[in-house]
Parts: structure tokens; sequence; C-alpha cells
């Protein structure tokens, strides 16, 4: 990163705008910030930091005063900085937050914090970013460094050298943890201290676990001997085991040893399980017995029965046999009638389809004649009189189209002649004003003569008007200055007066302290000790001091009241000097002239104003009233032309639609003959055509009808012949409805297939049952055997199941705690070592040095640095010094890892920072400052530093050690660095002839002015 430009203003102490061009002090490659104390040599430094991260590392924690106590409501104040970085140019500008005017009305508002980012690209700068935050994401990108690592590396700041080298252990940690970022190893030990709880608070959970499953492991054993002891109280053989127990007496049983109880516990338990499936067994055979002899009594019952239902069942079949033959027979007629169903429906249909046909018949022709069509008795004139007349209508239908298409073309004519007669108006029209157009252009051109130089005289006018507001704005400026000047100097005068009364007072108070002197020494003196003037022991004639001496304090106040008066008086002056020179100058841009004077000259030309601006208008008027003239009379006369044509035209088809009129409606009269209209005429044609077809298509069908009547009778006759019936009527009788016969036959089928099916059924069931009495034998007994086998079983089941159910749960308790126990054992193995590797990280013991992670981490980049500090600390100190790396123990138990101590090569002894003197901390602080800068720049990437700044100290130095100093800096413009120092040293001044001066002006703001060594060499 390599600085080149800087602009302040309304910053810090600078009020107009400064700018520092670093580039000037390339060749020199170090360069010397100089000025009195207070002018703002290191406010140059505070604007760098400003523009680069919005804050100022000597306002860390207190007022940002960045806004220049000189600057008006209206001053702006911004810091621009130009920089290279990533092989392309920037510029940031800033402005701090601060009070200004509103744009409208009375009072002031805030004016938020600004700040933009530009690059340098071939067409010029280019934004990048508008926004504070958005500018702070792009420089966090482009400059690679923090605010911190930026004053630790780029902007060495005042005070700031000493602050690492003699910090304490914390807070060296907390610098270091900025700078390298190493939050993260706080944070991993941060975790595995909360894994090692974790682990703790898991082991304990487990460890209650397994107790509680052993307990209630032991509670179900207990419980289970005691009621098996109850049960076989009168027993003398106890089950396996039994006087198995945890020991009565003696220390408390482990968990181990509990389980071992436990488990002897479900021996016993699943011993009497065996003994309840046994008998489980036993009592389901019994109840297999009872129910075989339940089926078996069963099926006898249900047989015996089932023979008693099937004998009264077959009785009631057999005394309906009659009844069944009946149907068989008349199912037997209808189906033979069946097949003569169709013939007798077929002769039906033909004779109802007769009558129909002759009265359409009759119809039609009456209808015929109705229309005047007679003599159509035979099928060979209906043929020829429908031919006729379709071949007359072909006729009409031609002339019909003719008599739509005459009314459409009268029409036609009509709106011709009427298109005809408006053309011939129009064209008339145009002509009259083609004629009137001469006259109209020659009066225009003589207005426009006389309007030809308004346009000049409206402008002259207002230029005219823009001077003279602008002389009375500044007239009315000038009589408002005037007052606020007579005030300023009659402030003046009092302040002056104030000041002259101040300084007389002071002057009085320092005479009289003169004057007694003498006194408050003499006061001072003790016989036999000598006086701090003569030296003498012996005090013969002491002065007496007055009555009324001057103390300490009443020279300060007095001195203060001075000051501030002094202060007053240079304000009121500035003030009373600015207002004047605001008057004289309001005054000259009012050229002599009077506010009176100038209102008037400003009405005379309002006046000419207007009545240029009426004129002018009127020009433009009238100018546009002679272009639309000349259009309009283009436009008439292609109008004109156009016209003549058009009527042409249309005369040439006017007659030519009237000749097509008279031949359409002479064709037209002729096919019409008597009828009104001819379709008057082809619609009784078409009635008349309909009426011929109709008796055709009537009489066809009738004969139609006739042949199936006589048809369908021959066919009936001659399938009766081969039938058995005699007669038409007799098959009527026998025939059914499908629904009937589908009855009848169900009927019939179903009474023979139970019948058949009864008697099967019957001596089955007698050949099984031929010894078996006819009265069903009872079921209750076996019922009741086969009830009190069931119980023995459920409760036998109940038994076992309990027993079996209480053995898996004991025994999976048991399993669950010996796995517990195994997991717990576990859980203690890695909690002790997730606790060891804790406490060591977090500086606890077994960690002797008290060191965290984070602390361990730092120490190896803090040795990092102090060898590169070494190196130029070996300079400086032409040998002497040199920095360690301590991590030796602190006192009182605080942390420790991060110390700092000097090798003196002259005792050979290690002593603490604190114990060098100034110019000897000066030097390591910079050593130290270097070597940091040197590491934290190769951690953030290697970035290059094209400029440094290093912010006073060099006043401790005496002139050997401040030459090494200086040797060491210009050793750092190497490779073209840029290396920018602010000392008060006047040597420093003669050494450094490439110089930034900050100078306080007379006013109040400062000011700065550049040298380098080249532009001095000129000089």
């Amino acid at each position: 990163m390599k600085l080149h430009r800087l602009e302040l203003e309304g910053f810090g102490p600078f009020l107009e705008r400064q700018i520092v061009d670093f580039d000037a002090f390339a060749d020199d490659g170090i360069f010397l910030i100089t000025g009195r104390t207070g002018a703002g040599k290191s406010s140059v430094l505070d604007g760098v930091c400003y523009a680069l991260y919005g804050g100022v590392p000597r306002y860390d924690g207190a007022e940002r005063r960045l806004r220049s106590d000189h600057c008006g409501l209206d001053d702006p104040t911004t810091v621009t900085v130009e920089f290279s970085a990533e092989g392309r140019r920037w510029r940031v500008t800033r402005s701090p937050e601060y009070e200004r005017p509103k744009r409208s009305g009375t009072g002031t508002t805030k004016e938020p914090h600004r700040a933009a980012l530009e690059v340098l690209e071939a067409e010029g700068w280019t934004g990048v970013a508008a926004r504070p935050v958005d500018v702070a994401a792009h420089l966090d990108e482009i400059l690679g460094l923090t605010q911190q690592q930026f004053l630790q590396v780029i902007l060495l700041a005042q005070n700031r050298f000493a602050r690492f080298l003699l910090a304490k252990n914390d807070e060296r940690q907390a610098l270091l943890r900025t700078l390298f970022g190493t939050r993260s190893f706080e944070q991993y030990a941060a975790a595995l201290d909360d894994r090692r709880k974790r682990a703790a608070e898991r082991l304990a959970a487990e460890g209650t676990e397994v107790s509680t499953l052993v307990d209630e492991a032991e509670r179900m054993v207990a419980a289970f001997d005691a009621a098996r002891a109850a049960d076989d109280a009168g027993d003398d053989t106890p089950p396996p085991a039994v006087a198995a127990g945890a020991p009565s007496h003696g220390p408390a049983p482990t968990i181990h040893d509990r389980l071992a109880h436990v488990v002897r516990g479900v021996e016993r338990m699943e011993y009497r399980v065996e003994a309840a499936a046994h008998e489980r067994e036993t009592a389901k055979r019994g109840l297999d017995a009872a129910l075989a002899a339940e089926r078996e009594a069963t099926a006898l019952h249900g047989r015996q029965v089932e023979r008693r239902a099937t004998r009264e069942r077959l009785a009631v079949l057999e005394s309906d046999t009659e009844r069944i033959d009946a149907a068989r027979a008349e199912l037997g007629t209808a189906t033979a009638a069946e097949a003569l169903r169709a013939p007798l429906e077929a002769v039906a249909r033909a004779e109802r389809s007769l009558p129909p046909a002759e009265a359409a018949r009759d119809d039609a022709v009456a209808a015929a004649e109705r229309l005047g069509e007679t003599g159509l008795d035979s099928t060979l004139t209906l043929s020829a009189r429908d031919d006729a007349l379709t071949t007359l209508l072909a006729h009409v239908d031609e002339a019909l189209a003719l008599e739509d298409d005459l009314a459409a073309i009268d029409a036609d004519i009509r709106a011709r002649q009427v298109q005809l007669d408006d053309a011939v108006r129009r064209a008339d029209d145009v002509a009259a004003r083609l004629a009137d157009v001469p006259a109209a252009r020659v009066a225009l051109d003589e207005r426009l003569a006389e309007l030809a130089d308004a346009t000049a005289r409206r402008d002259l006018a207002t230029a005219e008007r823009a001077e003279v507001d602008r002389r009375l704005e500044a007239a009315l400026e000038a009589e408002r200055l005037a007052e606020e000047r007579d005030t300023a100097d009659l402030a003046a005068v009092v302040r002056a007066d104030e000041l002259q009364r101040a300084v007389e007072a002071w002057s009085g108070l320092l005479r009289r302290r003169l004057a007694g002197a003498a006194g408050e020494l003499a006061h001072a003196l003790v016989e036999g000790e000598p006086c701090a003037v003569c030296g003498s022991t012996e005090h013969p004639a002491p002065a007496v001091g007055a009555d009324d001496p001057v103390t300490d304090a009443e020279i300060a106040a007095a001195e203060d009241r001075k000051n501030a008066a002094t202060e007053q008086d240079r304000l009121a002056s500035d003030a009373a000097r600015i207002t004047r020179d605001a008057h004289a100058l309001a005054a000259a841009r009012a050229g002599g002239e009077t506010v009176v004077e100038l209102r008037r000259r400003r009405d005379r030309i309002d006046a000419d104003l207007a009545r240029a601006q009426a004129d002018a208008a009127e020009r433009d008027r009238r100018a546009a009233e002679r272009v639309a003239l000349l259009e309009r009379e283009a436009t008439d006369a292609a109008e004109s032309e156009r016209l003549g044509r058009e009527l042409a035209d249309a005369r040439q088809e006017l007659a030519l639609r009237r000749q097509s009129a008279e031949t359409a409606r002479a064709a037209v009269t002729e096919a019409r003959a008597e009828f009104p209209t001819v379709r008057d005429r082809r619609r009784d044609l078409r009635a008349r055509r309909d009426g011929v077809r109709a008796v055709i298509v009537a009489r066809s069908e009738h004969e139609t009808r006739v042949r199936a009547v006589v048809e369908a009778r021959a066919a009936l006759d001659e399938v009766l012949a081969d039938s058995t019936f005699a007669d038409a009527s007799e098959v009527r009788a026998a025939l059914r409805e499908p629904g009937e016969r589908r009855r009848l036959e169900a009927a019939v089928a179903d009474h023979d297939a139970t019948l058949a099916a009864t008697r099967r059924r019957l001596l089955e069931l007698e050949l099984h049952l031929v010894d078996a009495p006819d009265e069903p034998i009872d079921l209750a007994p076996v019922a009741t055997a086969v009830l009190e086998a069931r119980g023995a079983v459920e409760s036998a089941a109940a038994t076992h199941a309990a027993a079996a159910a209480a053995a898996t749960h004991v025994r999976a308790l048991a399993e669950r705690a010996d796995a517990g126990s195994a997991a717990v054992a576990e859980l203690a193995d890695a909690h002790a070592v997730v606790a060891r590797l804790a406490d060591t990280m977090a500086g606890r013991a077994p960690n002797t040095r008290r060191m965290t992670l984070e602390t361990f981490v730092l120490a190896a980049e803090l040795e990092e640095i102090v060898d590169a500090a070494n190196l130029r600390l070996d300079h400086m100190s032409a040998g002497r010094y040199r920095l360690q790396h301590t991590d030796a123990l602190a006192a009182r138990g605080a942390a420790s890892g991060l110390g700092l101590e000097i090798m003196d090569a002259f005792t050979g002894q290690c002593r603490p920072p604190q114990s060098l003197s100034g110019g000897e901390t000066f030097l390591a602080s910079l050593a130290l400052a270097l070597g940091l800068a040197e590491v934290v720049t190769a951690r953030a990437g290697g970035i290059r530093l094209d400029t440094l700044f290093i912010d006073e100290g060099f006043g401790s130095l005496d002139d050997e050690t401040l030459d090494l100093a200086m040797r060491t800096l210009d050793e750092l413009r190497q490779g073209g660095r840029t290396v920018g120092v602010i000392s008060h040293v006047a040597s420093m001044k003669d050494q450094l002839p490439a110089q930034v001066r900050v100078t306080a002006t007379p006013r109040g703001p400062s000011v700065i002015r550049q040298d380098s060594a080249a532009v001095g060499a000129l000089a």
C-alpha cells in the first residue's frame, strides 16, 4: 500500500482546504512533519486514519471532535486520501456527522456521515461505493489490514510506542489477539471446557441410571422371593439357588455384587417359569379332550335334528306335486305358441299402418287442388308437372337476384349523386381560398418587417434586468452589513477596553507580588538554616511583607482573565474586520448606486421588457401564421387538382350505374308476371311444386302399405298350417309374457331339484343314524366340562405369562444395567482424557505454566516479533540491549506466557522494560513496533507497505542515539518506501530537508506548507 495525496478541509485545526502530496517525497524517501505544539501535526495522520477507517486513534473512547472548531455553519468538512493497492489507484472521501443550516427555514439540521470510494480508470475516476458501510466493506478487502493492524504497521501514532512494550500480560494478549485474530483458539478452549462439563454431566447421569435399574431389579427379585416363600411355606425342598442373596453386613456392595445377586434371582424366576409352562401344557391337554367330546356330541345332536326336519320337508314337497304338473303343462303350451308370436305381430303392425297412409294420400291431393293443380290422376302426369315447375323456378330465381340488386343499385346511384354534389362544393371552396392567399401574405410580410427587432430588444432588457437584480441584492446586503459592521466595531472597542483593564489588573498583581517577594522569602527563613538566596545561616534583618500579599491563585486567575480577554478581543477584531470586508465587497458589487435608484431603474427596465416580450411573442405568432398560410396554399392547390380528377371519374361512373339499373328493371318486370314482386311469384311456384311432390310421396307410401298387409297375412296362414293351433285366436290365448314364462320354469325346476335333494339327504341320515333314537341327545354335560377345562388353561397361562414377564423384565434390567455399567466405565475414561486436555488448554493443573491455548499460540507469534525487533534494536543500542520473550510464571497466580524482558549485555542480566530510561524505552518500543509491523504484514498475506509514519518520541534521545535511530529509519526507505516522521527535535530539521510544515495562523486555523529536498535545493 502506498499513499499519494491527502486533502483536509474543515478537519481538526484546518479550515481552508489543505493538501499534502506524498508523491513529492518519493525521491527523498523520508520526510519530516514539523510545527509548533498544537499546530496540528498529528491531525495530518488523523486525517489519513479517518479517511481509510472512519475513526481516529486519539479519540478512542472519547468524543470524536473531527470537525474543525473554526468552521462556520456553512463550511464543509471533508477528508480525501488517494492511495495505491492491488495494482490500482483508489480515492476515498469522508465527511463526519455535523450540524449545518437547514436548506429551507431557520435552524440547523444534522448532516450525516458520508463516504465515497472511487477507482482511477482509463476514462477517469469511477465510483465504486457511495455509502459508509459499503465503503468500509470494500476497503477491508483492498487494504487487507484492520484499523488496529494499520496503527501498528503503518501509522505508529503518538503515545502508542511504549504501550505494547510496557503492557501487562493481559493487555498484550488483547492487542495481539486483535492483530493476529486468535480469538478462535480461545473459543476452541471454551468449547473443549464445555465438552468436559457435558462429559461429567453424562457420566453422572449414566451412573444414576445404572443404579436406578439395579434398584428396580432388586425390588422385583425380593418381591418374587417373598411370594415364593409364602407359596412354599410347607415345602422342604427349595428351588435351586434360593439361599443365594446379597450380604446383610460388611461394606456396601458394589454395582457388580448387586448385579450378581440379581442374576441369581433371575435364575430362580426362570425355574418358576418352566414349572408354570408344564402346568399350562397339562391343562391344554385336558381342554383338548373336553373339546373333542363336545364336538362328537354336537355332531350327533345336529344329525338327529336334521333327520326330523328332512322328513317333514319331504312330506310337504310330495303334497305339492299336482300343482307343479299343471304349471309344467301351461309352460309347454306357451313355449309352442311363442314360435308364432312374430308372424302375428307383423300382421298387426301392417294393418295398423294402412289407414294413416290412405288419409295422407287424400290430404295431399286436396292440398294440390287448392293450389290450382288438378288432373293429377296418374303417376306420369305428376312427374311431368314436377319437371315443368322446377324449370320455371330456375328462371324466377335469376330474376329474384336482379330484383334484390335493383334496390342496392338505386341507393348507390343516389349516394354517388350526393358525393358528386359534395365534390363540386369542395372544389368551389378551395378555389375561393386560393384567391384570398396573396392579399393575406402581403399583410403578414408588412407586420413582420415592423417587428423585426423585437427579439434583440427583449434580450437586451432581460440582461439589464438581471444585472440590476444582482446590484439591488448587493445593495440590500450592503445596507444590512452596514448595521453589522457598526455593531462589530462597537463590540471591538468594548473588547479592547476590557482587554486593557484585564492587562492592567494582571500587571498590578505582578508588581504587588514582586514588591512582596522579599517578605515571602523572609517568612520562609529558619534560624540556623541557609538562606535560599545568599546561603547565609544568619538572618540579621529580614524584610517585612505587605499586609495583603498576592497569592499564586490570584495571579493565575488574573492571567486567565487576561488570556480570555485577549481571545475575546481577537475574536471581536476578526469579526469587525470580516464585517467591514463583507460590507465593502457588497457595496462594490452594488456599483455605487442606492437601493432606491436601483429599484426605479428596475421598474423602467421591466416596462421595456414587457413591451419587448409582447412584440417578440407577436412576431413569433405572425411568423408561424405566415408559414401556416404558405403550407395551406400548397395544400389547397394540390386539393384543387385532386378534386378535378375526382369529379370527372364520378360523373362517368354515375352514367354507367344508371344504364345497368334500367336493364335489370326490365328483366324483373318480365319475371314478375301478374304478381306484385318476383319473390311472390317464386313463393307461389315453390308451393305448387311442393304440393305435387307431396301427392307423389303419399301415393307411393299407400301402395307400399297395401302390399305389406297382403304379405304379412300370407306368411301367418303358412305357419298356422304347420302348427298345432287351429287359428290365430288360439295362439294369442296360449301366449305368455317372458316374465310369466320364467316364473313357471323356475317353479317347476326348483320343485324337482328340491324333491330329489331332500330324498337323497334323508337316505344318508337314515343310514348314519340306524341305532340312534329319534329324540336328540342332551348337550349340557359336555358344555360344562369344556368350560371347566378352559378355565384351568386360562389360569395356568396367566400364571406362566406373569412369571415369564417378570423374569424377562428382570433379566432385561440386569442386561441394561450391565451394559450401562460398561458404558459408565468407558465414559469415565473418556471424561478423564477430556478433563485433562480441557484443564491444560485453559491454563489449569496439570498446566504448570498457566498458559491458555490462545496464549501459547500468541507466544509463538511474540517470539517472531522479538526476533524481528532485535535486528534493529541491536543496531540502535550499539549491541547493548536485546528483547527476550519469557513465559515465567506471574505473581499471585496471574496469567503468564506473554512476558517481555530486556537483556542488558553490559551486566549480563535480564531486567524488566520498565527499568529503561525514556530514550531507551523509545528505542526498544520503536524496534518492537517495527518488528510487530513486519510480522503482522507477513500474516496479512505479504502486503507491501510503501508508506510508514512515526509520531513523536525522538526528543528523548541524545545526539548519538538519535543518529542511530535515524540510520534505522533511513534503512526503512529502501525499496521505494516513504517514511514520514513527526518530531520537535531541531537537529532533525537539518537532517531531513523534505518537510511538511504545519503552522497556526494569527486568526487560529492552521495551514500546511510542503517542501521537498529538490525544492529546497532550487531555493
